[in-house]
């Protein structure tokens, strides 16, 4: 039979799974939503084992969609900050996933900024002292289940990024993925390993942690999926915006990757380690070739907008997006600071702002302003990145002929957009697919610059300007507001 590999994206909002055959072409598809709750002010949180039960609902699908088959090798791409605290016996989460958007480190992370520890975490780990990563997450949730650290200490608590919670009740392999384990704030970009400075400054007990492992694994072999899968090799572990750049063939300087997910990530790989001013720096992926950096910028609320607003508005977040193409904004301007700005301006004591409303705005000027807040924010991003070429976009966001076009206009530069919405998936199954021989890097270059829609700018300079201009009035509001 033909080869095939089996890929996994774990994300924030869902989970899919991919068949794709040894031409790349995607053969079964599967998909399956997941929900977050708020049991505070700051903190989301996940459901660690519906997520687990999501992965095997999507392959179950998804292989008996395909019908008889081959998997050669399984690849995973996952959502990257938010942390599970497990039972290293049973494999059992302890406790909620903690999500990336959780705000609950906001007091420790203060603290340690007022001890002067920011610059050097930076300049270790390529990361602003923020609570969106995952250490601060880490030590809230020891500090809770485990507060002498006596259990993590002892190895019988496990702690880390969904990558390495899947690889342990997957595999049974307490190891994870370098590019996932760069996102915590406990990995030395100089050495590629946990660092022991980090971990004494957080307190996190080493015990607690998966042994770091390159993206290519070794991994081992899953244990628990339907057959075919099960007894198959992890050949490839990525972080979800990482393996996008890698799907888009981002390994050439000078192209730009935007995903438009729950968040916003834009990357763009990096010749070394070395800072990019307000842009964190990270391991993309790490492969017997190399390790491969990146620059990124993060933004908090870009899908996460839209179905704010839409359940807001008790509707759909696709009706919201239907309504927001055929409406203007009438001058108003939403700031969606949940739980403060990411980049570029890592202010997490900026609050969300609404202006330029009366009693006259409608439905369609709200949703319309909500759109256009992830456009303004990712742009203000690309204003940052030296040297660039060619932006590429992907996410579920990108459907939006409007989101697009407007993408172009603000920040007056060509986007391209992938053709179809698996990008984090897709990546990962290309990565595993090097691996197993089924294509070279160099054909899948090839297929990713075929598969794009361009969108180019269509704003006079003016009216570019003045718009940015309302955006950045906004956004001051926000901020000034915050730190009153």
């Amino acid at each position: 039979m033909e080869p095939h590999i089996l890929a996994v994206d774990q994300g924030t909002g869902s989970t899919k799974a991919l068949l794709v055959d040894a031409a790349g072409a995607v053969v079964a598809r599967a998909a399956a939503p997941l929900s977050q709750t708020h049991p505070g002010p700051g903190l989301v949180e996940q459901d660690a084992l519906a997520l687990l039960d999501s992965v095997h609902a999507t392959v179950t699908t998804c292989l008996r969609a395909a019908g008889p088959c081959t998997v050669t090798g399984v690849a995973l791409s996952t959502q990257r900050e938010s942390v599970v605290l497990w039972d290293a016996v049973t494999g059992l989460p302890v406790a909620p996933l903690v999500s990336w958007q959780d705000q609950r480190g906001g007091e420790r992370a203060a603290r340690l900024a007022a001890a002067g520890a920011g610059e050097e975490i930076r300049r270790r780990t390529g990361l602003p002292l923020d609570p969106m990563f995952s250490a601060l997450k880490m030590a809230a949730l020891l500090d809770e289940h485990d507060p002498t650290r006596t259990s993590s200490r002892a190895g019988r608590l496990r702690l880390g990024t969904v990558d390495a919670f899947l690889l342990h009740t997957l595999t049974g392999n307490g190891v994870t993925e370098i590019g996932n384990a760069s996102r915590t704030q406990l990995l030395s970009l100089s050495t590629g390993d946990w660092d022991d400075d980090l971990l004494r400054l957080f307190d996190i007990p080493r015990a607690a942690l998966s042994r770091v492992v390159p993206s290519t694994g070794p991994f081992g072999r899953i244990g628990n999926l339907l057959p075919p899968a099960s007894g198959t090799p992890v050949l490839a572990v990525m972080g979800d915006s990482h393996a996008a750049l890698f799907a888009h063939a981002g390994r050439r300087e000078g192209i730009v990757k935007a995903t438009y997910g729950t968040g916003s990530s834009v990357m763009t790989v990096a010749g070394s380690p070395s800072p990019a001013g307000s842009l964190c720096t990270t391991i993309a992926w790490s492969t017997p070739d190399g390790t491969t950096f990146a620059h990124e910028a993060n933004i908090r609320s870009a899908g996460r907008t839209i179905t704010w607003m839409a359940e807001l508005l008790d509707t759909t977040p696709q009706t919201l997006i239907d309504l927001a193409e055929r409406s203007s904004a009438g001058g108003i301007t939403l700031v969606p600071a949940f739980g403060g700005l990411g980049a570029p301006w890592w202010d997490a004591g900026a609050v969300p702002v609404l202006t330029g409303f009366d009693l006259g705005t409608g439905r369609g000027s709200l949703a319309r302003a909500a759109l256009e807040s992830v456009a303004f924010q990712v742009r203000d991003v690309l204003a940052e990145l030296p040297g660039l070429h060619e932006v590429v976009a992907d996410g579920g966001l990108t459907r939006s002929d409007a989101l697009m076009q407007l993408q172009a206009d603000v920040a007056d530069i060509t986007v391209a957009r992938a053709r179809h919405h698996e990008l984090s998936a897709a990546g990962a199954a290309h990565l595993a697919g090097i691996g197993a021989g089924l294509w070279t890097a160099a054909e899948l270059e090839e297929r990713a610059d075929s598969d794009r829609q361009a969108f180019t700018p269509a704003w006079d300079e003016p009216h570019r300007q003045a718009a940015v201009a309302g955006w950045h009035r906004s956004l001051a509001a926000a901020r000034t507001l915050g730190s009153g």
